[in-house]
C-alpha cells in the first residue's frame, strides 16, 4: 500500500492512573499485515467517483420497490419518508466524506468503526456488510433475469442468470477500472432516464400528452384516493422501502482507497448526494405520486424486479404512450445489473480489508498483480451461483431467508458511520488537534452526524414496528425475522469477537486512546481546490458550486 502516516503537530495526552483503561485491541495496520504483499490499485478517476456517488444505488429499489411504498403509504407518505431518509443519507455521506478524505484506507467505514467506536462492533459491521452484498448478488442477477420476462417469458430464467454471471466475470478481469467504467456508463444512462422521466411526468401531469384521456391531472390523486394510506403504519413502511432504495450510497467511501486523488474527488462526489436525493429520488417520486393513483391494483406486485408493477412503467402506460414503457424497462434491467456490479465491488473489498487486519481468513487478503482481491472475487462469484436456486420449487423461500440476513444492514452501517464521525471528532480534539487541520470538513459538522444518527434510530424503530405489526396480516414470527434477522446476527458477531479478544479494550475506544494518524494519506497542496474570494456578488455561484463540485 502507498498510504503514509502524516503526523500533524499536536500535544500528547498522558492519561493518569485512574484514566487507564483495560488493554486495548489494536487492529494491525496495512503495513503490519501486508508486509511485501501488493495493495489494491488506485485507478478510479474523478468521473468514476462522481457517477458512483450520483447513480451508484439507483436501481430496482427506486424504480420498482417504490411501488409497494405508494400502495401501502400513499404519495404523501412516500414523499415525506424519502425526504427524511434522504436527509439522513445527506448527513451520513458528509460524515463519511470527511473521514474518507483523511483516511482513504481499504475497508473505509468498517475500519472507522474499529478505530473510533469499538473493534468488536467494527468486526460485526464489516462482516454484516460483506454478507449483505454476498446475498444481494444472486438476488440482483435473478432480478435482472425477471426483467427480461417483460418481453420474453418463454425463455428459462436460468439462461439469463448464466449470461449475466458471465458478464460480471468479464468485468472482474479489468479490476477496479472495469467496475468504474461500467458504473460510469450505467450511471449516465440512469441519470438521463430519470431526468427524462421527470420532464415527461411534468408534461403528463399538465395534460400535454395527446394519447392520455385524463387530460390535466394536477393533484387529483392526492385527493382521490388520497395522500395517505393505512395511517401511521403505512407511513412507517415507507422507511423500509426508502432504506433499501438508498442502499449502496456509501460505496463512494469504500472506493476512496482506490481513488487516484481522494482529496479532490471525494468532496465533489459527496456533494453530489444532495442533487441525487433532491432530483432523482424526491422529485421523480413526487411526480409519480401525481400521475399514478396509489390504489392501483397493479402496484400490488411491486417488489424485486417485477417491472410490470414498476410505478414508473405504470405511469407511462397510464398515459397510453407506446414503446416508452419498453425502453424504460431496459433502463431498469441495466440498473439492476449495476447494483449487481456494485455488490461484487462492495463485498470483495470489505472481505479483503477484514482479512488484511486479522478479522478474517488470511488467504482472503491476497491481491494479485493487477490489484484484484482474487480469492474474494471467486467467493463472491460462487455466491452468484445461488441465483440458480430459483430453478427449485422452494427457491423463493430460500431467497427470502438469505435476504433477511441483509434487511437491516444498511441502517446499521449508516448509523455506525455517523457515530464513528462523532467519536472521531472527540479523539481528534483529545489529541490536541483542531478542526481547521482537517483537509475536508463535513458541511454540517458533528451536529449533522447527531441528526443522522437520530434519524437512523427512527428508521430502525419504524422497521421494528412494521415487522411486528405488518399491514394487512396478523403478526407472525416468520414475518418478523424476515425483516429483523440481521439484528441477532450482528449481536452474535459482536459477542463472538469480544470473546475472541477476551474483552480487551472495554466497551468502547476511549477518546485519548484513539489512533488518529495511521492510514492518513499525505496530500500535495496542489491537490487543493483554489480558494475563491468570498463576496456578496459571487454568493449565489458559491452556493451552487458547493453542491455541484
Amino acid at each position: 500500500m502507498d498510504d503514509k502516516s502524516a503526523h500533524l503537530p499536536g500535544k500528547e495526552h498522558s492519561p493518569s492512573d485512574d484514566e487507564k483503561a483495560p488493554p486495548q485491541y489494536v487492529a494491525p495496520s496495512d503495513h503490519e499485515m501486508m508486509g511485501d504483499q501488493r495493495g489494491l490499485s488506485r485507478a478510479l478517476q474523478g468521473r468514476h467517483m462522481q457517477m458512483i456517488a450520483i447513480g451508484g444505488s439507483i436501481g430496482a429499489g427506486l424504480f420498482v420497490g417504490s411501488g409497494s411504498a405508494f400502495h401501502n403509504g400513499g404519495p404523501a407518505s412516500v414523499l415525506l419518508g424519502f425526504i427524511i431518509i434522504g436527509a439522513m443519507m445527506l448527513f451520513t455521506i458528509q460524515a463519511l466524506g470527511e473521514l474518507a478524505v483523511l483516511y482513504p484506507v481499504n475497508g473505509a467505514f468498517y475500519m472507522y468503526a474499529v478505530r473510533f467506536i469499538d473493534p468488536a462492533w467494527g468486526f460485526a459491521m464489516g462482516w454484516e456488510y460483506a454478507i449483505n452484498w454476498l446475498v444481494i448478488l444472486p438476488f440482483e442477477i435473478t432480478a435482472a433475469g425477471i426483467t427480461i420476462s417483460y418481453w420474453r417469458d418463454d425463455i428459462n430464467i436460468g439462461v439469463w442468470i448464466a449470461v449475466f454471471l458471465f458478464a460480471l466475470v468479464v468485468v472482474q478481469v479489468f479490476a477496479v477500472r472495469g467496475y468504474g467504467e461500467v458504473e460510469f456508463v450505467l450511471g449516465i444512462i440512469k441519470v438521463v432516464a430519470v431526468t427524462g422521466f421527470i420532464i415527461l411526468g411534468i408534461i403528463i401531469d399538465c395534460g400535454g400528452v395527446p394519447t392520455d384521456p385524463r387530460g390535466y391531472i394536477g393533484a387529483r390523486y392526492w385527493h382521490d384516493p388520497g395522500a395517505f394510506r393505512n395511517g401511521f403504519k403505512g407511513f412507517c413502511t415507507v422507511f423500509v422501502t426508502a432504506a433499501f432504495a438508498f442502499a449502496g450510497t456509501e460505496l463512494v467511501g469504500l472506493a476512496a482507497a482506490e481513488a487516484e486523488n481522494p482529496r479532490r474527488t471525494l468532496p465533489r462526489a459527496t456533494r453530489q448526494v444532495f442533487w441525487r436525493i433532491t432530483i432523482f429520488y424526491v422529485l421523480s417520486l413526487f411526480l409519480v405520486g401525481l400521475i399514478l393513483p396509489s390504489n392501483s391494483d397493479d402496484l400490488l406486485g411491486s417488489s424485486g424486479a417485477n417491472t410490470k408493477a414498476s410505478p414508473f412503467v405504470l405511469a407511462i402506460q397510464a398515459a397510453k404512450i407506446k414503446a416508452l414503457p419498453s425502453i424504460f424497462n431496459v433502463v431498469i434491467t441495466l440498473s439492476v445489473l449495476s447494483v449487481a456490479n456494485s455488490a461484487t465491488f462492495g463485498s470483495t473489498r470489505t472481505m479483503q480489508a477484514l482479512s488484511l487486519r486479522g478479522m478474517g481468513p488470511k488467504f482472503l487478503a491476497y491481491v494479485d498483480p493487477k490489484g484484484r482481491p482474487l480469492w474474494c472475487i471467486i467467493i463472491q462469484l460462487l455466491f452468484g451461483l445461488l441465483a440458480f436456486i430459483n430453478e427449485a420449487s422452494t427457491g423463493q423461500e430460500i431467497f427470502n431467508w438469505l435476504l433477511a440476513l441483509s434487511a437491516l444492514n444498511n441502517l446499521f452501517v449508516w448509523g455506525s458511520i455517523n457515530l464513528a464521525h462523532i467519536r472521531f471528532r472527540q479523539g481528534w480534539a483529545a489529541s490536541g488537534r483542531s478542526v481547521s487541520e482537517l483537509p475536508y470538513q463535513a458541511s454540517f459538522g458533528v451536529a449533522g452526524s447527531y441528526i443522522g444518527l437520530f434519524l437512523n434510530w427512527v428508521a430502525l424503530i419504524a422497521t421494528f414496528y412494521t415487522s411486528l405489526f405488518p399491514i394487512g396480516t396478523p403478526p407472525t414470527a416468520k414475518a418478523f425475522f424476515e425483516s429483523m434477522l440481521a439484528l441477532p446476527l450482528a449481536i452474535v458477531l459482536y459477542i463472538g469477537w469480544k470473546l475472541y479478544i477476551r474483552g480487551a479494550g472495554g466497551l468502547y475506544v476511549k477518546a485519548h486512546q484513539m489512533d488518529v494518524t495511521t492510514g492518513m494519506r499525505e496530500f500535495d497542496p496542489d491537490d487543493d481546490e483554489p480558494k475563491e474570494e468570498k463576496t456578496f456578488r459571487n454568493l449565489p455561484a458559491r452556493i451552487v458550486h458547493s453542491f455541484i463540485y
